[in-house]
C-alpha cells in the first residue's frame, strides 16, 4: 500500500468507507491493533441506539434531563477524583457546602455543625445510615453489659437496597408486609416489630411501589410511647431517596424531617428528583454526636483533617458540583416550581387515565412523591393484561412497568408512571394518545394468550425492586 494510500484509508475516508468500519467491531476479546478514534466512537454510538430513548423512560426514578450547563461542568471535572482532599480542595468544599445546605433545608438543628456526606447513590447513602444505627446500638448494648448479637430494624415495603444492608451487615430484616388496602408502614404495625434488639426503624418518604410517603411523624410519636412504656430508645433514618428533595419544597409543613428528634439521619438521592445526573447520593445525621465516631475516618484536607465516613474510594467530583450548580442555580423557589409542574402532570394524568373505563387509580400524586400508579378495575372486563398494555406501549418507545405487587398483595398487578423534570404535558397527552390507541389495537386484536410479568420484558424498575 502506497503511503498516499494510506494516508486516505486513515485520514481522509468517510467513516462508513473506512476499513475499520468494514468488518465488525471485537465484543468478547480486546483487538490485536488499534482502530481510528472517530470509527470506534461510532460503531459505539450506533449500537447504542439500540437503547430506549430515557426521556420515555417512565419506570425510572432518575433523572434524564438536565441543563446544557451541567454536560459542561461534567466533561470539565471528568478528571478529577473528590476523593483526593488533598489536590481538590475545591471540590472538598464544595461538597460540604451541599451537606450544610441539605441539612439545613431538612432542618437539623446544627446545619453547619452537623455531619454528611455525598455518595454514588441513595442505595450507598441508606447503607451508611443504617451502619451508624447498628453501630449505635452496639455501643449502647456494650456499655450496658447486655448481648448485641442479634440486632434487627424494622421497615415497610422496601427498596432492595435494605435487603442488601441486612443481608450484609447481619442485620434481621423485620418487614412489614402489604396487606388489603394497606400498601404502605403504619406506626401501629411498626412497634407491634420493635423489641430490644431494634437498632431503628425505617421509614420511606415515597414507596418505590405506589409512590406514597410512609407516616414518618406518627411512627416517631408511636415509638415515643413505646419508650415511656419499655425503655426502648429506638431512632428514625429516613429513607427519602426521593421524598427528600420534594417534601421541603411541596409539602414544606410536612413534619418527617429533623424536626422531629427522634430522626437521626437521612438519605436523599441527588439524581432523582435532586436533579442532579447519575450517580450522586447524600446521607446527613442531625447531629455531629448522632454518629457514631469510631465510624469517622479524618483524611489531610488543607494542613488539617476533614472527618469522611463512606463506603466507596475514588469517585468522580462531577455529579457534586452538578449537585451544587443546581442547588444555587434554581434556589427553593427553583424546585418548587419544577416539582409542581411534574405533580399537576401527574394528577392530570390520573383523572385522563380514571376516564379510559378499566382503570382504577390507586395514586396519583397526592400524598407523596409525583407519580400515578393504576390497575383494573375488579371487574373490567378485557381481554388483555396490564402486561400486554406495557408491552405495547413499548413499540412506540414508551417504558411504563406491569408487575405484581410483593408478598400478601401479589394479586395486585399494577403500572406505574414516574413523572420526572422534563416530562411535559404534551409527552402526557402522547402518552394517553397511546394507550387508547394500545387499547383499541387490543380490542380488533383479542389476546389469546396474555404475557406473564416474566414474558413482558418490561423495563420496571420497580419490580427488580419487589422480587426477592
Amino acid at each position: 500500500m502506497t503511503a498516499k494510500s494510506t494516508l486516505r484509508n486513515t485520514v481522509l475516508d468517510d467513516t462508513y468507507a473506512a476499513s475499520d468500519m468494514a468488518n465488525a467491531m471485537p465484543r468478547y476479546e480486546m483487538p490485536k491493533n488499534e482502530s481510528r478514534p472517530r470509527d470506534v466512537y461510532q460503531a459505539i454510538h450506533d449500537e447504542l441506539m439500540m437503547d430506549g430513548n430515557s426521556r420515555q423512560n417512565l419506570a425510572t426514578f432518575c433523572q434524564t434531563w438536565v441543563d446544557p450547563e451541567i454536560n459542561q461542568i461534567m466533561a470539565e471535572c471528568v478528571d478529577k477524583n473528590m476523593i483526593d482532599k488533598d489536590e481538590y480542595p475545591q471540590t472538598a468544599e464544595i461538597e460540604t457546602r451541599c451537606v450544610h445546605m441539605l441539612a439545613a433545608l431538612w432542618n437539623s438543628p446544627d446545619p453547619k455543625g452537623t455531619l454528611g456526606c455525598s455518595t454514588t447513590g441513595s442505595s450507598e447513602a441508606a447503607m451508611l445510615g443504617g451502619l451508624s444505627m447498628k453501630r449505635r446500638w452496639v455501643n449502647m448494648r456494650k456499655a450496658a453489659g447486655k448481648p448485641y448479637d442479634k440486632p434487627n430494624m424494622v421497615c415497610g415495603p422496601v427498596q432492595v437496597c435494605w435487603e442488601k444492608f441486612a443481608r450484609y451487615w447481619d442485620v434481621e430484616l423485620r418487614e412489614i408486609p402489604m396487606e388489603k388496602d394497606r400498601l404502605i408502614m403504619n406506626a401501629d404495625e411498626a412497634v407491634k416489630r420493635c423489641d430490644e434488639n431494634t437498632i431503628g426503624v425505617v421509614p420511606t418518604l415515597g414507596v418505590t411501589f405506589t409512590g406514597q410517603y410512609e407516616p414518618v411523624e406518627e411512627v416517631s410519636k408511636a415509638l415515643d410511647k413505646l419508650q415511656k412504656s419499655k425503655g426502648w430508645d429506638i431512632p428514625i433514618h429516613v429513607d427519602a431517596a426521593s421524598g427528600g428533595f420534594l417534601a421541603p419544597f411541596i409539602d414544606p409543613d410536612l413534619r418527617w424531617d429533623f424536626r422531629l428528634p427522634r430522626v437521626k439521619s437521612i438519605n436523599a438521592s441527588g439524581h432523582k428528583f435532586g436533579l442532579a445526573p447519575l450517580g450522586v447520593g447524600w446521607v446527613v445525621w442531625r447531629e455531629k454526636t448522632d454518629l457514631p465516631e469510631d465510624l469517622i475516618f479524618n483524611v489531610n484536607y488543607l494542613g488539617g483533617n476533614m472527618p469522611t465516613f463512606a463506603l466507596n474510594f475514588s469517585r468522580p467530583g462531577g455529579q457534586i458540583i452538578a449537585q451544587y450548580y443546581n442547588l444555587l442555580r434554581l434556589g427553593k423557589e427553583g424546585y418548587r416550581r419544577i416539582h409542581q409542574n411534574c405533580y399537576d402532570t401527574a394528577r392530570y394524568l390520573g383523572e385522563a387515565i380514571g376516564k379510559l373505563g378499566p382503570f382504577e387509580v390507586l395514586y396519583n400524586g397526592r400524598g407523596g412523591i409525583p407519580a400515578l400508579c393504576w390497575a383494573f378495575k375488579p371487574k373490567a372486563k378485557v381481554n388483555y393484561t396490564l402486561y400486554d398494555l406495557s408491552d405495547r406501549l413499548r413499540s412506540r418507545g414508551w417504558q411504563v412497568p406491569a408487575y405484581s405487587m410483593p408478598a400478601h398483595r401479589e394479586d395486585l398487578v399494577v403500572m406505574r408512571v414516574l413523572v420526572r423534570h422534563g416530562f411535559s404535558r404534551d409527552m402526557g397527552n402522547l402518552l394517553i394518545d397511546d394507550i387508547k390507541r394500545a387499547m383499541a389495537h387490543f380490542d380488533a386484536h383479542p389476546v389469546s394468550k396474555p404475557l406473564t410479568e416474566a414474558e413482558a420484558g418490561s423495563n420496571s424498575h420497580a419490580g427488580r425492586c419487589a422480587k426477592k
